[in-house]
């Protein structure tokens, strides 16, 4: 599916507007018996788009403001990570749990333990298929990352001898450290519902195959062409706008 930015929406509705004037000003001869193209619903329709499309910012923008201040916490976190490592390596805790903090710390930053190994072809004189691609090291999702610095912090909590004297390394801070991101990454996820279900609405108002605007669009067109001609100015008029439709 090809991509199509918001401000493609915008133009789409603009050429509703377009159509809606060009049929205005062909005055009573413009008056088919279908009701999705006459022009009291064409206009009905346009101000329900023009709504639509309105609806859509006024999602986006606490979306958008969640994103950032969620990027603000998870941004430094890797840092915060390394120096995680480091306090424990310097704790009094077992070899073993500085190799366990390690591995999870290499979960949180996106880091291999060993490098990455070449990808495996099928080989076609066997019927298994013995093909395989790469594991991706890269746990960088939030979810992921919030999964995994859990798992760091229960496993902190277990160790008597971590006990750093820096407040921003200590547990109780890097509980509430996961607290926010938590918050945070529930934010972004309830604002993009808002934004996501606006984007099904204003899409399927305008490019449902069967009562999208794109279609009616089209109608008008054809409409105007039985009426005046193939050739006629007022069908060359109505033709040069042009509609792209969005596969829903």
């Amino acid at each position: 599916m090809p991509t199509i930015h918001e401000t493609g929406h915008a133009k789409t509705v603009a050429n509703i507007q377009d159509v809606i004037s060009f049929v205005t000003g062909y005055g009573p001869d413009y008056n088919p018996s279908k009701v999705s193209i006459q022009l009291a619903t064409l206009n009905t329709r346009y101000t329900q788009a023009v709504a639509n499309l309105a609806a859509v910012n006024a999602a986006n923008a606490p979306w958008v403001t969640a994103v950032n201040s969620r990027d603000a916490i998870f941004s430094p976190f890797s840092k915060r990570v390394t120096r995680i490592v480091n306090a424990v390596q310097a704790s009094d805790v077992p070899p073993e749990i500085i190799a366990d903090v390690r591995a999870i710390a290499r979960k949180l930053q996106g880091k291999r333990a060993k490098p990455k190994g070449p990808d495996v072809p099928d080989d076609p004189a066997t019927p298994e298929d013995e093909s395989h691609h790469s594991i991706s090291a890269s746990q960088l999702s939030f979810d992921s990352r919030i999964e995994n610095f859990d798992k760091l912090i229960q496993l902190l909590t277990a160790q008597a001898g971590y006990t750093p004297n820096e407040n921003d390394l200590k547990l109780v801070t890097l509980t509430a450290l996961l607290a926010s991101m938590k918050a945070a990454n529930l934010a972004v996820i309830n604002a993009y519902t808002v934004v996501s279900n606006a984007r099904i609405t204003r899409n399927k108002d305008l490019y449902d195959l069967i009562t999208g605007l794109v279609t009616v669009a089209a109608d008008v067109k054809a409409y105007v062409k039985s009426l005046f001609g193939a050739t006629s100015p007022e069908f060359k008029q109505i033709s040069k706008l042009k509609f792209f439709r969005v596969k829903l």
